[in-house]
């Protein structure tokens, strides 16, 4: 009986030490709000809307200690719409992040699967369109720089540097998997971070060859592409500084797009996407940016952004504010109000109209979007 009970004893030693080292969460995110809009069909709009700041999603996120500061990893995200339950991204069970790797504690991390490219993940945190204080509505015209992470890079490689003293960096390569057509819708993109004390600075970089290509719809990026194009070049720098409960920003991102035909049906805001004619194209966007922590529970946000383009032979100037206050309810649930608003002018005979990301476009050269709404964490 004594060496039956030392036994168990042992065994249960031995499991709980499996159980420390090892480990799987379960975590999500749900924003859900009415969203106010104005010029859509002629007519304002009172919506439920889903994941107005922040897509709405779950997921698992687990590791392996390996020994030696080495480790599985894994990571499964689903999107969702909260207002009817359908998947995001396309209909994809694990559209929003799905990949496998192995990370060191001393040399970083390299992973495998459907991931963020390095725009996302360096420049991202320091606008405020991609972070819970602008998110969705916030971003810039067609989230033309894709900050806001309306697509991701299926097929790809990526290698995420350990924190040398502040400096971070990372490099993807997006695969076209097809056979002949090895530069046919693929992606590469990195990136580079530093932070010291209360100053933190980014740049990164994305390109893609025939993104939304017809002719190859299992490469890098697919049928969530924002834009239709031989290529993409997407660069930008950023910097945030922290003093007291404040926190102000401002990021730089350019798109050159060659031989673009077209513009998404999400990313336009129609049914069916614009149609343009085969030319170049260019965006400049400079946004300015505050935060400020007012208490403990209650943050305001604010931003500006200037977007200068050329697209199918006319120069759209955008002008966009938005402003952003919430209400810490618990450390896990909040309330938000955000207010968006867009002008466009210079549009010539292009058709191209104001239309705040996320929501269907107005049908004037101005909108106005105000969201009420609630996120819960877990």
């Amino acid at each position: 009986m004594k060496k039956s009970l030392f036994t168990l004893s042992v065994l249960g030693l031995f499991a709980g030490a499996a159980h420390a080292q090892n480990s799987v969460t379960l975590y999500g995110l749900i924003d859900a709000g009415i969203t106010y809009t104005s010029n859509q069909g002629g007519h304002s709009n009172f919506q439920e809307t889903s994941g107005a700041v922040n897509g709405s999603r779950w997921g698992l996120r687990g590791s392996e200690d390996l020994g030696n500061g080495l480790k599985a990893i894994f990571t499964l995200e689903s999107g969702f719409n909260v207002t009817n339950g359908s998947l995001g991204q396309g209909g994809r069970e694990f559209g929003r992040q799905a990949f496998v790797g192995l990370s060191s504690d001393q040399y970083g991390a390299v992973t495998l699967g459907r991931q963020y490219d390095s725009v996302v993940d360096y420049l991202g945190p320091l606008a405020l369109t991609g972070t819970s204080s602008g998110g969705t509505h916030a971003a810039h015209p067609y989230d033309n720089d894709n900050l806001d992470n309306s697509f991701r890079i299926s097929n790809s490689a990526k290698y995420q540097s350990a924190n040398y003293g502040g400096l971070k960096f990372s490099g993807l390569y997006g695969f076209s998997n097809q056979s002949g057509g090895f530069a046919n819708n693929r992606a590469y993109s990195f990136g580079t971070s530093y932070n010291y004390g209360p100053l933190n600075i980014a740049a990164g970089y994305l390109q893609l060859n025939n993104s939304g290509s017809s002719t190859n719809t299992s490469g890098a990026v697919s049928d969530d592409s924002t834009f239709t194009a031989q290529s993409q070049r997407t660069w930008g720098v950023g910097a945030n500084y922290a003093f007291g409960q404040a926190v102000v920003g401002m990021v730089f991102t350019q798109t050159h797009l060659d031989s673009l035909t077209g513009i998404g049906a999400s990313a336009s805001g129609t049914s069916s996407g614009l149609s343009l004619g085969s030319s170049g194209a260019r965006f400049n966007n400079y946004e300015l940016n505050a935060r400020y922590y007012l208490t403990p529970a209650v943050t305001l946000a604010g931003s500006y952004t200037y977007t200068d383009s050329r697209i199918d032979g006319v120069n759209p100037k955008w002008n966009q504010f938005s402003l952003q206050a919430s209400y810490a309810l618990s450390k896990r649930t909040d309330v938000y109000v955000e207010g968006v608003y867009q002008h466009v002018s210079n549009t010539g005979n292009s058709g191209i109209h104001a239309v705040i990301n996320g929501l269907s476009a107005s049908d004037t050269n101005q909108q106005t979007a105000v969201t009420l709404g609630m996120r819960v964490r877990f």
